[in-house]
């Protein structure tokens, strides 16, 4: 009889019961807690993928929770996530790239403002401008660049790359202190503070991963043996703005009783567009009562900051929002379970095997999915 780990759902409950799948118990927390039915339960241990949107402390948040029974062993997911080759296929991947160590401007080609962006670029101004950037940089921007040259666009992307390659290289050396403020809106968005308030969102994981919760707030401090840092960028387009992300990837790895076989962390360094601060948590947990053939259940936890989903019309754009977000991932979880378990060496297919990108949209023209496109 498989046994369901529940460490992983109550990264966001805090509780940690050990209970048999078939254990009324079980059937309890998930209920109870999880707030799923009975036949969603069911589901989960049978196989099906099954997605929730969790409660939120404020209307800019939005947290997903998912979890699917895999044929497979954690080692295959883990192989899966890091094919870059495969998930420069998927629909709405306009470029990406892994960042070497230590990283090099080179590992940037490709990143880089589209024609659109950078006219709105010339006229931005801290408080009003449609990218995502500290003060400073629209400012260095605005002061270096001759926009009337014909060579600007190039211009601007290549202070761009310096910028990002400078950011990271600065953050790999003292953390989260240098991510710096977007200066884009009225408002003013922290990003250290923000991820912060975003990962105090989970009760149980400095409980039971301390090391894995200290070290995502403490790094580069604190690195624990277990835990693998790699650095990835994206240009992704889902029916709406093009939007840059840098995205840090920390996987723990470990095989004591009662732990993940796998953590993966991809937490949001940058983004262009849309999302202030986004953590995607991944717990793969190995099926130990049926070694053969081999399972384990594979959780996401995954939560995001965004801009746009507050007043009359976020609140239209949020109720949309939450719902696509709870149905991409199901799709998603299903998608990887099927490659896992049928696909051959060799075989290609669009999945979405990097980080989940929940939905969002702010512009008052339109209320298309970006993962979608409806």
């Amino acid at each position: 009889m498989r046994i369901l780990s529940i460490f992983a759902a109550t990264i966001v409950l805090g509780t940690l019961p050990c209970l048999s799948q078939m254990n009324p118990d079980l059937q309890t927390y998930f209920r109870d807690y999880i707030g799923l039915t009975e036949d969603q339960i069911s589901s989960i241990t049978g196989g099906q993928a099954v997605a929730k949107i969790l409660p939120s402390r404020t209307p800019a948040e939005i947290f997903v929770f998912g979890a699917i029974h895999v044929d497979s062993t954690p080692e295959s997911y883990l192989e899966l996530s890091r094919d870059f080759e495969r998930l420069r296929t998927v629909t709405g991947f306009l470029a990406l790239g892994q960042f070497s160590n230590p990283p090099q401007l080179s590992d940037l080609i490709g990143f880089g403002f589209d024609s659109d962006e950078v006219k709105m670029l010339k006229s931005c101004l801290p408080g009003n401008c449609q990218l995502q950037m500290p003060a400073s940089y629209i400012e260095d921007l605005q002061r270096t660049v001759d926009w009337s040259a014909p060579d600007a666009e190039e211009r601007v992307n290549q202070i761009l790359q310096t910028t990002a390659l400078n950011l990271l290289i600065a953050y790999q050396r003292e953390g989260d202190k240098v991510l710096g403020t977007y200066n884009d809106k009225r408002n003013p968005s922290d990003v250290a503070r923000q991820f912060e308030y975003m990962l105090s969102y989970s009760k149980a994981l400095p409980r039971y991963l301390p090391d894995f919760y200290n070290y995502l707030l403490a790094y580069p401090k604190g690195k624990p043996e277990n835990v693998e840092d790699s650095f990835y960028w994206a240009k992704v387009k889902f029916g709406l703005k093009p939007t840059l992300r840098v995205v840090h990837v920390l996987t723990r790895k470990s095989e004591r009783a009662g732990e993940p076989v796998y953590a993966i962390a991809e937490k949001q360094l940058y983004s262009s567009h849309y999302f202030h601060t986004a953590l995607d948590l991944t717990f793969c947990i190995r099926d130990r009562d049926e070694p053969k053939p081999p399972g384990f259940y594979l959780v996401k936890v995954m939560g995001s900051e965004q801009a746009g989903l507050t007043g009359l019309k976020g609140g239209v754009v949020r109720k949309v929002a939450v719902d696509r977000s709870a149905s991409s991932l199901q799709k998603s979880l299903a998608a990887i379970k099927n490659v896992l378990e049928h696909a051959q060496p060799g075989d290609e297919g669009p999945v979405h095997l990097g980080s989940f990108i929940p939905w969002a949209a702010t512009e008052e023209s339109s209320l298309k999915s970006p993962l979608t496109g409806e």
